[in-house]
Order: structure tokens, then C-alpha cells, then sequence
């Protein structure tokens, strides 16, 4: 084994464990990084301190690279090379403080002690990047496990991507991330991390890292930012509704309340604010970058079908984009905006006595949908009572949502049409909610109407349905669809004109090439007509010259 030396660096990955991935309902496109200082290392044996003020001290196991040989402009190939050992790590962090870091992790990843390494290190040789283990205890249960084969982003390219900006250094240590299982710990616990390498010889291991976790009594000064949590926090940092609501069960957690402890809804970021709400600030969703929806895009989309639209997306091998069986409260509607997520469960007294009650998740999603987003309810096709009323309806407009989409039935329908917000739904039905639902966990991914919706999706709706769209798919879609509805209605002006269908739809060769010299012809003359048209926005304008 080897010993660890205090590092001149410590870098930790966001997100990395698709496992982690699937908890949080979204997967990063490249990985994200943040700092941690030398001052959190801790060793085995030792203890974390949950500060005065604070509720939600979380663990995370992880596998801690070691750097041999310096780093700097490597490719992925070799990056796995300038790794000298591996060793185990504990990587907390106060979810209090995450509003007040925006993602940095300075205050809510940087205290004394919150980094505990150990207690050895394991030499990589004749060890591939993919022999990884890792696994974490509380209080001797198994709570997390996971391979590094699974990792989004292996090792070797965590390394180049890093070494792209700045030195890695002799002795710098990266986190890669931690699986599914993280939650929170309360003092007393004792924690433990493992990493191994069960299929090399010898199956070495660095042995348990074993973390006790104290109460603080120092409490926090007003000159700087304070502990503040709500219940989206609490949610998140426990993992989910149900883990709270067992931990609130055994007395280890804060209830669910209406108005949290002093975080405001403002103060904690919702998918698309550039970091993820829960702190992993790796762009959030599939693209290439950081998606974002703009009036360009939105216009687009609008001025499109969701028939057209639909075929786009079939060419590209998504089948099961449709919501079945939904309509509008109003014909004519269309509905265009990125996705927020709002989950039922099946109806069970229990369950509904500790969730459906109070501040619950129902209320939360209708609370925190933002303008020009899209709710979407997961009431598993259940039509047989309502999933939302007149009261949420017209909450949803006054904060600018731009519909709500459920596979289930609305109450006060007639209520909800006059509101004038676009609700796409099975139907009227007059029973309450509890009659088959509890509300349960909101901004995950969902199935609603057959088709899977993850949060920051995209939505599209008219009076042939809602589709859900990919964000990395959603600009060269809108291109596509937009030149498709211009042929289409060049077809329709030639079917008006007296010709038959035989031939011109689908055009043949001939018809083809007449639409794209009549096409072109147009799209030469445009700027001369108005000069204005390279730089507006208007669908129209954007669809005369497809490429």
C-alpha cells in the first residue's frame, strides 16, 4: 500500500454514476468540476462536524484518484496512465449552504474534516480504470455500491479534460463522483467507505474509512451566509419523498413544513439556471452544452405541427415520444416549453396520511413552475378522478407557465377552461385527488401517457397531442419541421391549383426539384424585399431558405 501525502489540489466531479444520474432524473453531457480545499482533508478514525444551525449534512462515497506523473494536455487514451494510486474518500457537504454557493461548494463542500481520504492507498499497476469498487456504510447497513465500468465519464477522460486547463499535479487527488445511496447523516453516525478492486489479484483494498459524525456548537455569524433549508432541500438531500418521509418516521428528520427554514423559493435554482438544483452543476440534460429554449426555437416550434414534428423525431429512431390520449381544454391551443416534472403514486391511506396532507409535492410543483415551463403530471393514466383543480390551474398562470400536461383527469373543468391557461389532459372527472393518487416526488423522470418526460425536456403541443422532445434534438427538429410544413404547404397551394395527388404527395423527383428552384427563387429575392429579414425572428422568415 501506499501512503497519501496532503495533495496540492483536490478536484471533485459533480455528477458521474449514471445510478446517481437516474436518482436525479437527468445526465450531464460532459462532466463539471469544483474545488475543495486542503483544509477538509480528514483521515480515518476522525469526525465530521454538522454546524451549529444546520439539518442536512449529507455523505458521499467515492473513488479518490491519486496523480503520479504531472498532467498536462493529455488525451483520454493516456490519461489513466498519470494515475499512481486510488484510494477511498468521503466527500460531504452541508445542503444548507448550497443556495448561498450557486454551485461553487466553497462553504457547503470546504469545512474542516469534510474530505476524510483513506486509510490507504492502492498502487494502480496491472489494475484497470474499469476494477473499481466502491462501497459506503451508515451505522454498519450497505448504502451504497458501484463499479467504475459504469461511470459516464471514466477516468482517462475526467484526467484529460482537466489537464486541457491547468497542470494536475504530483499528488493532486480527484473525486470521481458518487453513486446512488447519498443521503443525509445526523451525529452519532458513523460512516464508512471502501474501495476495492475485487477482480484484480489479491483483491486489494484500502480498507474502511471510517468517519463519526459530531455536533458543532459554534454558531454562525450574521456577516456572513447562514444555514437555510425548505423542503425541497429536504427532500433532495434524503434522497427522495419516501427516504424522508421514513427518516422523519425514526426521528431523524425536520417534518415537511409550507415555508422551510429561510430559504426562499428564489434562492434555489430550478433545472436551467445554469447549475442543477441540487447543487451538481454539470449542465443537466443531454446536449451538447447547455440547452437553452430561445424565442428563436419557441417560435419555431410553434409554428409547426406535432404530426410534422413527430416524424422528425421518428427519423431519428424516437418512436415513444407521444403522449397517448391527452387533449386540450380549449381547441386550438398549442402549448410549447421545457418540462417540470410532478409524480402520483397509486392511493394507499399510509401513504397519503404522510404525503398528501400539508405542503405536498402537488402543491410544491404548482408553486415553483416557472414562466414558459410546461408541467407535466405522471398520474399514470388513472382518468377516474382529478390531478388538478381550478385553484393550482390558476396558480400555474400567474406564475407565466405555459400548460400543464397530465395523463389524468381535471377537476373544475369548465373552471380551468375559463382560467385560460392550456391544460392537455384526459378529461373532466369531479373526485377529489385521494380517491387514486398521492402525490409523491416532483422534478424526476416520469412516464406520462406512455411516453418517458425528464425535466428541462422539451414539450409540444396541439390539437393532434403532445410529444416530448429531447433538448439535444430540439434545433436541427424545429429546422427539419419547418422546412417540412413549408413543402407541405406548397403541396396543399398546388392541390388547390387543381393538381393531383399522385406524384406530388410525397413529391416524386420532378415535383421535388420544382419545389426547390421555386423555394430558392423565393429565398434569393427576400433580402431585397425587406431588409429586415436577416435579423428577425418570425418563423416564417426562418423557413424560407432551409438548408
Amino acid at each position: 500500500m501506499t501512503a497519501i501525502a496532503k495533495p496540492g489540489k483536490i478536484i471533485a466531479v459533480h455528477l458521474n454514476y449514471p445510478s446517481r444520474a437516474a436518482q436525479r432524473g437527468r445526465t450531464p453531457a460532459q462532466p463539471s468540476y469544483f474545488l475543495k480545499p486542503q483544509s477538509s482533508i480528514g483521515a480515518t478514525g476522525g469526525t465530521v462536524e454538522r454546524p451549529a444551525g444546520a439539518e442536512l449534512l449529507a455523505f458521499e462515497g467515492e473513488i479518490a484518484l491519486i496523480i503520479g506523473e504531472a498532467a498536462r494536455h493529455v488525451s483520454p487514451a493516456d490519461g489513466w496512465s498519470h494515475v499512481a494510486a486510488v484510494t477511498a474518500a468521503n466527500d460531504f457537504g452541508l445542503y444548507d449552504l448550497r443556495a448561498a454557493d450557486k454551485g461553487s461548494n466553497v462553504r457547503s463542500k470546504g469545512g474542516d474534516g469534510f474530505t476524510p481520504l483513506g486509510p490507504d492507498a492502492i498502487p494502480v499497476d496491472g489494475i484497470g480504470q474499469g476494477d473499481w469498487r466502491v462501497r459506503t456504510w451508515v451505522n454498519g447497513a450497505l448504502v451504497q455500491e458501484d463499479t467504475s465500468d459504469t461511470l459516464l465519464f471514466d477516468f482517462g477522460r475526467l484526467i484529460a479534460d482537466l489537464s486541457q486547463h491547468f497542470t494536475l499535479e504530483t499528488g493532486d487527488v480527484i473525486l470521481t463522483g458518487t453513486p446512488a445511496g447519498s443521503s443525509v447523516v445526523v451525529p452519532g453516525d458513523v460512516v464508512e467507505v471502501e474501495v476495492d478492486a475485487p477482480g484484480a489479484p489479491g483483491a486489494p483494498s484500502t480498507g474502511r474509512l471510517v468517519t463519526t459524525v459530531t455536533q458543532g456548537e459554534v454558531a454562525f455569524g450574521d456577516f456572513g451566509s447562514e444555514p437555510a433549508v425548505d423542503d425541497l432541500q429536504r427532500v433532495e438531500a434524503w434522497g427522495s419523498e419516501a427516504e424522508h418521509a421514513a427518516a422523519v418516521a425514526a426521528g431523524r428528520a425536520t417534518p415537511l413544513t409550507s415555508g422551510g427554514r429561510g430559504a426562499s423559493e428564489a434562492s434555489v435554482s430550478r433545472p436551467g439556471d445554469g447549475e442543477s438544483r441540487y447543487g451538481e452543476g454539470a449542465p443537466t440534460r443531454p446536449t451538447d452544452g447547455e440547452f437553452e429554449l430561445t424565442d428563436e426555437l419557441r417560435g419555431q416550434l410553434s409554428s409547426v405541427a406535432v404530426a410534422t414534428l413527430s416524424v422528425a423525431l421518428r427519423k431519428r429512431g424516437y418512436h415513444d415520444i407521444f403522449i397517448e390520449g391527452v387533449s386540450a381544454n380549449h381547441p386550438g391551443d398549442r402549448i410549447v416549453g421545457r418540462a417540470r416534472t410532478l409524480r402520483f403514486i397509486p392511493a394507499r391511506p399510509d401513504l397519503f396520511a404522510s404525503h398528501g396532507g400539508g405542503y405536498n409535492a402537488q402543491k410544491r410543483a404548482f408553486d415553483s413552475v416557472g414562466a414558459g415551463e410546461v408541467l407535466v403530471v405522471d398520474a399514470r393514466g388513472e382518468r377516474g378522478t382529478g390531478t388538478v383543480g381550478d385553484v393550482l390551474a390558476l396558480r400555474a398562470k400567474v406564475r407565466g407557465a405555459a400548460g400543464i400536461v397530465t395523463d389524468g383527469g381535471v377537476r373544475d373543468f369548465d373552471a380551468v377552461a375559463e382560467i385560460g391557461i392550456p391544460v392537455f389532459s384526459q378529461g373532466p372527472h369531479p373526485s377529489v385527488l385521494g380517491r387514486r393518487h398521492v402525490p409523491w416526488e416532483t422534478d424526476v423522470t416520469i412516464a406520462c401517457g406512455g411516453a418517458a418526460v425528464q425535466p428541462g425536456d422539451v414539450i409540444v403541443g396541439d390539437g393532434d397531442g403532445v410529444i416530448v422532445i429531447p433538448p439535444h434534438l430540439v434545433a436541427e427538429v424545429a429546422a427539419e419541421a419547418v422546412e417540412q410544413d413549408a413543402a407541405d404547404a406548397w403541396v396543399a397551394e398546388r392541390v388547390a391549383e387543381g393538381e393531383a395527388v399522385d406524384g406530388l404527395f410525397p413529391m416524386n423527383r420532378e415535383w421535388r426539384e420544382r419545389y426547390e428552384r421555386e423555394r430558392d427563387a423565393a429565398a434569393s429575392v427576400a433580402p431585397t424585399v425587406a431588409d429586415s429579414a436577416a435579423t428577425t425572428t418570425d418563423p416564417e422568415a426562418t423557413a424560407e431558405a432551409p438548408r
